[in-house]
């Protein structure tokens, strides 16, 4: 086929928005190599690469905001009031600088995770604004109050314009979409043997008590780490590099190595409520403790959607930093329901990106 453009327009908001549409655009290389790769983003370079291993044109440009956090569970709402507000106010010379910028590169369909502004760029050139997420950012806003009423009504009319939604499971109903196409769990897969890395690592301890502490790309500032020392005979592996030196704590070089590399030597991941953490666990089949997070409305959302398909336990924050840490040696809740979810995300958005640049021109 003719050589075509995919551009990925990535929300600025934490890594696990970055990591799914890298793995989805991953996807379409492997199916079509010949598509030409634009992901724009202000998610780090590095990130991406772990994800989305081949060619690709990376154009740092930011066209929302998320929530702005100093770390994955505190936010900061006035700033992010602000900048949403600045972000509406300037959008006129944001899509016509983009708009022109997709008219010169010859882009063919704009694929978007999940920037509001995606729908209007990709119309204002004349061309389709696809769309993939779990949840529509106008479901967010509303949940901080009726400060944010407007920005969320300006944010539901966005997503009105778009053609196409692939929606994610754990999701909100996501109503402002007039096209919606339910697919499976999207995200990497694992790149190594376990006992690679385990001889590697010098790792002792068995599967069964071996646990990966992950809090997003964000991190967490109060990890009670203090509590492992409970735990003598376990192992427990963490991303965060200035987390204590421990006898029982390994840390996971960054470089080459992402969560879901590692998940396949534990008996269960440790986290907060988070898309691509809960999507890549449940991909692998393995059981989730999660602490809640009810003032960010996808929290409850993704810990519903999880316990119906996945071994769990939910703790509280209070178990989670002030307990001794007993949830570790008390077992696992079962899936509430048997009925199976689909895990082949990747492959459905990328089929059906491939097919559609396929017959664009």
């Amino acid at each position: 086929m003719p050589r075509s453009t995919l551009y990925v327009a990535v929300t600025n908001h934490g890594f696990g928005h970055a990591t799914r549409a890298a793995s989805i655009a991953a996807a379409v290389k492997a199916m079509q190599p010949e598509v030409d790769l634009v992901v724009a983003t202000t998610a780090p370079q590095w990130l991406l690469n772990e994800y989305l291993p081949v060619e690709y044109e990376y154009r740092p440009v930011a066209f929302d905001i998320g929530v702005i956090q100093p770390d994955s569970l505190r936010m900061d709402l006035p700033a992010t009031l602000a900048k949403l507000q600045d972000i509406q106010a300037h959008q006129e010379e944001t899509i016509a600088a983009e708009a022109a910028y997709l008219k010169q590169r010859g882009v063919s369909l704009v694929l978007a995770d999940i920037p509001p502004l995606a729908t209007a760029i990709a119309h204002a050139a004349n061309i389709p604004c696809w769309m993939v997420s779990n949840f529509g950012w106008d479901f967010i806003y509303r949940g901080f109050g009726p400060e944010f009423t407007a920005i969320a009504d300006w944010i539901g009319d966005c997503f009105s314009q778009c053609d196409r939604l692939f929606r994610l499971p754990f999701h909100e109903p996501m109503a402002a979409f007039p096209v919606v196409e339910d697919v499976g769990l999207t995200g990497g897969t694992p790149r190594y043997e376990p006992d690679d890395l385990r001889h590697q690592w010098h790792l002792q301890i068995p599967q069964a008590r071996t646990v990966l502490l992950t809090f997003g790309g964000l991190g967490l500032q109060t990890i009670p780490y203090h509590h492992l020392a409970q735990f003598p005979d376990w192992q427990f592996l963490t991303f965060d590099s200035d987390a204590p030196e421990l006898a029982n704590l390994f840390k996971v070089p960054r470089q080459g190595f992402r969560p879901v590399d590692v998940m396949p030597l534990c008996s269960r991941v440790v986290s907060k409520p988070g898309f691509s953490t809960f999507s890549e666990a449940c991909r692998l089949d393995l059981p989730i403790v999660t602490i809640t997070r009810n003032d960010f409305a996808e929290g409850p959302v993704l810990v519903n959607g999880m316990q119906d398909h996945s071994w769990h336990r939910v703790l509280t924050s209070d178990e989670f930093f002030h307990s001794e840490w007993e949830f570790l040696s008390q077992p696992l809740h079962p899936p509430r329901t048997t009925a199976a979810i689909a895990k082949h995300g990747n492959q459905q958005i990328a089929s059906a990106i491939v097919d559609y640049l396929a017959n664009v021109f």
